[in-house]
């Protein structure tokens, strides 16, 4: 006999909702622990004990100087980078002399209390912390404006207690306490947001909840048969990866950031990885949510691959920027782990080329699970990166450069590469590898081998730390992102590249950088990554930062009028909120207020990102 409606539904519910004791296996601890600052560097970017570290190796009198990268965590550590020295000295002005001290810790105002808040939050079982550190590490994510204010600024408001709810139901009596006594709630997942998306409202009086959601990292169960797992939020995508794989699957989402951030953040802003060809956008993953809101539970119908039946609530969630509520927990989709995974690289005449070649990949429906073009700035950035000692050496020396420049007449100035990432059966990889020397050779190609396709793609984990060096030797720098048709693509690179230049020309900017990449790829256009520094020179850090947010703006104006999008995969915040109203109609924000009202009228959830103030 047939269930029953109801009695399908509670098995739909209890299939969402499984108990903490049904997890298979005891509680992991996440490899990020509560206090962040025990192993994060607190006013920098990754691991405390990783980084790009500056040397000489001579004398006073006849310096000697190398860059290293600490630590044991990289491919890249450990390793004498002799060329990149040379570069960042030439290219963006680095001089051992002009060293910045230190600026001292920043400042922050004491925590506002709301005592009946306060009174009831000791009475239930989750862990919360007033203590200075722990909010200043929650008050902030990774944007430029975030770093320089943690090398001695004035942050006029954090957040007021921090709170580690393990489990939905800890969610759901925070959410509750909030909305008794009015008091604010910022979740944050891995902290690695670039847009200012858990930065604390300036004017808010209330008191501000900091839901640190790290110790909500359990898989709580694997469906063998259905390639789906059901995760609690708080994961650090390399956990889930690591655990996932001891099973024999994988997500194949990988964010750059996936050491560090979270599967309820990558939810929460729309987040998009590296192997998106494969596996797709986070969108693409999420089979059901779970979710906490101050009028109560938002969780999906069940665990269906696909209904008809009227607007994806879950799309209400994904990407709504901490705005609405809290997700909790998600059910994703896995896969079982390749067989094979295989790199390749191309080179190419120059980014035209490049560009056509992506596109055609796309448009025979070929792409691999990771293909990146790089152009010739970050190509040439790429090989000063190499060790001293490698299995090929800097690609510009020798054999390889009188067989690039002399007998296929490359400019080595205009030249572009193409890493390349293929995952499958040996079959499947065979076939993409065949398609894809093919399509390159079309576009005046010249594979460029294994090697340098895997160094590519694994040197991404680390450029993240180059920041931070910079900043110790007066250069300012960061990453944007958008996308793009394809008929855009080329025009809005250029047109980006050419602004900017400009506009360090007229600010007479002694040193600058500016540089693209295309990252993920679509049958309509890709998504491409801007990298932008310049030497400061003679002013301080913080009005450097002030500088480039102005040239950044500038930057964003020009991508948008060349045909970009606000964002690809980073989100919206509170840094690119100025331009939705260009870009949502103002029906489609009469929407977002309607849904805002309805499930939290008080504002509880104050991240004031979006549309939201």
């Amino acid at each position: 006999m047939a269930d029953s409606s109801a009695s399908r539904l509670a098995v739909i519910h209890r299939h969402l909702t499984k108990d903490s004791d049904e997890k298979a296996g005891p509680k992991v601890p996440s490899s990020i622990p509560k206090k962040r600052q025990e192993l994060l560097r607190w006013n920098g970017w990754g691991y405390e004990d990783s980084g790009f570290v500056l040397n000489n190796l001579g004398t006073e009198q006849n310096p000697k100087y190398v860059f290293t990268f600490s630590g044991s965590r990289y491919e890249i550590a450990s390793a004498d980078l002799p060329h990149f020295y040379e570069w960042a000295y030439n290219t963006i002005g680095i001089q051992p002399s002009r060293k910045k001290d230190p600026q001292g810790e920043p400042s922050y105002p004491p925590p506002i209390i709301n005592e009946g808040f306060v009174s009831e939050l000791k009475n239930t079982n989750i862990t919360f912390s007033f203590e200075g550190m722990d909010r200043l590490f929650r008050a902030h994510g990774h944007t430029l404006h975030d770093i320089a204010l943690l090398r001695g600024g004035q942050f006029l408001r954090i957040p007021d207690v921090v709170v580690w709810p393990e489990c939905h139901s800890h969610v759901e009596e925070l959410i509750t306490l909030a909305s008794k006594h009015n008091v604010a709630i910022v979740p944050i997942g891995g902290g690695t947001n670039v847009t200012g998306a858990v930065d604390c409202k300036q004017d808010e009086r209330r008191m501000i909840v900091s839901l640190d959601t790290s110790q909500m990292n359990q898989i709580l169960w694997i469906d063998d048969g259905n390639l789906v797992a059901h995760v609690e939020s708080g994961i650090i995508g390399k956990d889930l990866e690591d655990r996932l794989q001891t099973r024999g699957y994988t997500t194949g989402h990988e964010p750059d950031s996936y050491e560090f951030s979270s599967l309820g953040g990558w939810v929460a802003t729309r987040a998009s990885g590296m192997k998106k060809n494969r596996y797709g956008n986070i969108e693409d993953l999420v089979v059901a949510l779970r979710a906490v809101t101050p009028s109560g539970e938002w969780r999906s119908s069940g665990t269906y691959p696909r209904v008809s039946t009227g607007p994806d609530m879950n799309h209400v969630m994904i990407g709504s920027e901490g705005t609405l509520g809290v997700v909790t927990e998600v059910t994703i989709k896995i896969r079982p782990i390749p067989p094979v995974r295989k790199y390749a690289s191309f080179v190419f005449p120059d980014f035209d080329c490049g560009v056509k070649f992506m596109r055609q990949v796309a448009r025979d429906r070929c792409q691999p699970a990771s293909l990146r073009l790089m152009d010739n700035q970050q190509f040439q950035f790429g090989q000063a990166l190499r060790p001293s000692k490698g299995p090929f050496g800097l690609i510009l020396d020798g054999f390889k450069n009188f067989y690039l420049t002399r007998l296929k007449g490359l400019d080595i100035d205009k030249i572009c590469v193409a890493t390349i990432v293929m995952e499958g059966t040996v079959k499947e990889v065979a076939i993409q590898e065949e398609k894809l020397t093919g399509i390159g050779l079309e576009f005046q190609g010249i594979p460029a081998g294994e090697h340098n396709g895997k160094r590519g793609y694994q040197l991404t984990f680390a450029i993240a730390y180059i920041r931070d060096i910079g900043l110790d030797y007066g250069v300012v720098a960061e990453s944007f992102e958008t996308s793009v048709p394809w008929d855009r693509v080329v025009n809005v690179v250029n047109n980006t590249k050419s602004r900017l230049e400009k506009e360090c020309s007229d600010r007479k900017f002694s040193h600058s950088f500016i540089s693209a990449r295309v990252t993920q790829v679509y049958d309509a256009g890709a998504c491409i990554y801007f990298y932008f520094g310049f030497n400061y020179g003679t002013m301080t850090m913080l009005q450097a930062v002030e500088v480039y947010e102005e040239l950044e703006i500038i930057a964003r104006n020009e991508i948008m009028a060349s045909g970009g999008s606000l964002s690809h995969h980073h989100g919206v915040g509170k840094i690119r909120k100025k331009w939705l109203p260009s870009i949502l109609t103002s029906n489609a924000i009469n929407v977002l207020h309607s849904i805002k009202s309805t499930v939290d009228p008080q504002n509880i959830m104050a991240a004031g990102n979006l549309v939201f103030d």
